[in-house]
């Protein structure tokens, strides 16, 4: 703060340039342009970085400058140029250095007049972005092809687009001392719950670091607070119907420049599973659907611990089910096998994400050959193992969230190695552990497994079922909304 106090902007415009060209490092940055003019015998300096100031924009403005007569600008040469002369719409004063130095790195144009302690910066950025095109994460049959990108202004008009609600709130910061990454808190004033807004907003404004590499990502690590847990205390979506739907209920949105995902505050664990393409469907169907997806999710956790157990000891097992279980022991132990598929499956997702497509077919080809026919004939698997790892992986990619899907297989991996080392005791104090764990969960003070624990059945319905739309004429009680009807 003190630095700033002392780098106001002079009436004399070589003490101004000097500092702006040792501060913007104009000659050691290529791309940062210092351009001296001068208009009506006035000397002028426009600073602005190559790459985001728009070429045309800016050759208009150099034209109206270059017609005005030396009578025009005579007294009062910032007002005049602000209210008359510079036709844009996105333009500013500015007295402070630093403040103007953050605004050219930011994209902004600076115009420096000699006789004036204000400089003028007029907005004439543009972003390198690529189409708001459909999320290949949360794809529907039907329903919007719009997806966020990662500019912060395509992504807030794609947000007010959809909620034209006049208490719609953008409120903007700056986060990161270095970076100085654009964040947008979003959410509908007459809806949103003012405490838990001011929570989210004073836990955004307390980051305290140099900069957000890793944008969204780095934002939910310092605002959730529980670094080493992996179930996730936020929602990330790339949708925005999905954003205004959950800003109509009264949840709260962050949006980051440079992430295509939004990050929707507070969630709970029955908020991960679901999905768009419930709600884009009749409610019958999207209740299967959910149904369907439910049991995808159970049987990513939970399915090969049980198998597991059963086929260690088969004598937990009633006649009906005997055929559970391998009929020889295989050369490896079952626990081992399991966690070198676990282990197995994972590199052959990383190996995926980094495979040109032009390889896809081959690494599908490596992948059949690994869990395939020849995996089992050898020996290294059996073929119980593969059938019932490929439900879980199934299950995996059927979980809507993918970083629930990551801790979910962290969770399974643990309760198959308490099962295999303190069987039914083992497997019984894992899933009760598990279920106290979610339930002590909170984000930003909301129950991580409500509406089930605490229980409130009105809610509990909406999780499982897909209700009909014209029936949710109430929003989520735990938002504690200030409208809570619909």
């Amino acid at each position: 703060m003190e630095t700033n106090k002392h780098h106001k902007v002079s009436k004399e415009l070589i003490n101004n340039t000097s500092y702006l060209k040792e501060a913007l490092a104009v000659g050691k940055n290529f791309d940062v342009l210092q351009i001296d003019v001068e208009y009506t015998g006035i000397d002028m300096a426009i600073y602005l970085v190559d790459g985001f100031a728009k070429d045309d924009i800016m050759n208009r403005l150099m034209e109206f400058l270059a017609q005005l007569g030396r009578e025009q600008l005579e007294e009062d040469t910032v007002p005049k140029l602000m209210k008359r002369y510079i036709p844009y719409i996105e333009i500013a004063t500015e007295s402070d250095l630093d403040a103007i130095v953050d605004a050219v790195l930011a994209g902004q144009t600076a115009l420096v007049i000699d006789g004036a302690d204000e400089a003028i910066l007029i907005d004439t950025r543009t972003y390198p972005a690529r189409g708001p095109e459909e999320p290949d994460i949360e794809r529907v049959v039907r329903g919007a092809r719009d997806g966020y990108v990662e500019t912060l202004v395509f992504n807030t008009a794609l947000t007010r687009r959809r909620v034209r609600d006049r208490t719609l709130r953008m409120e903007y910061l700056q986060i990161g001392r270095r970076s100085k990454t654009d964040i947008v808190i979003t959410y509908i004033e007459d809806i949103a719950d003012p405490e838990l807004v001011n929570k989210i907003k004073d836990s955004v404004s307390k980051i305290d670091t140099d900069g957000l590499p890793m944008a969204e990502k780095t934002i939910e690590e310092y605002i959730s607070g529980q670094h080493w847990n992996p179930y996730p205390m936020v929602r990330y979506t790339e949708r925005p119907d999905t954003a205004a739907s959950h800003l109509f209920e009264g949840h709260v949105c962050i949006i980051v420049d440079g992430s295509p995902s939004v990050i929707i505050t507070p969630t709970t664990f029955w908020h991960h599973l679901q999905h768009a393409e419930e709600y884009r469907n009749k409610p019958i169907i999207g209740a299967y659907l959910k149904f369907v997806r439910f049991i995808s999710v159970w049987a990513s956790l939970f399915l090969l611990p049980i198998w597991f157990l059963f086929a260690a000891n088969p004598s937990l097992l009633p006649d009906f089910l005997s055929f559970i279980g391998p009929e020889e022991a295989g050369k490896i132990p079952l626990i081992l096998q399991i966690l070198i598929i676990e282990v197995g499956i994972d590199m052959l997702r990383m190996a995926s994400i980094h495979t040109p497509s032009s390889l896809a077919t081959a690494l599908g080809l490596v992948a059949a050959l690994m869990i395939g026919d020849l995996a089992v004939s050898v020996g290294l698997f059996t073929s119980e193992v593969v059938l019932y790892f490929a439900i879980v992986a199934i299950g995996t990619f059927a979980t809507p969230s993918y970083e629930l899907g990551l801790a979910n297989r962290i969770v399974r991996i643990v309760l198959l190695l308490l099962t295999s080392v303190f069987h039914m005791y083992g497997f019984i104090i894992g899933i009760t552990l598990f279920v106290i764990w979610l339930s002590k969960m909170k984000s930003f003070g909301v129950p991580y497994l409500w509406p089930f624990i605490p229980f409130n059945l009105r809610a509990f319905r909406d999780v499982l079922l897909r209700s009909p739309m014209p029936l949710k004429n109430r929003r989520p009680r735990m938002l504690h909304p200030k409208d809570p009807d619909r």
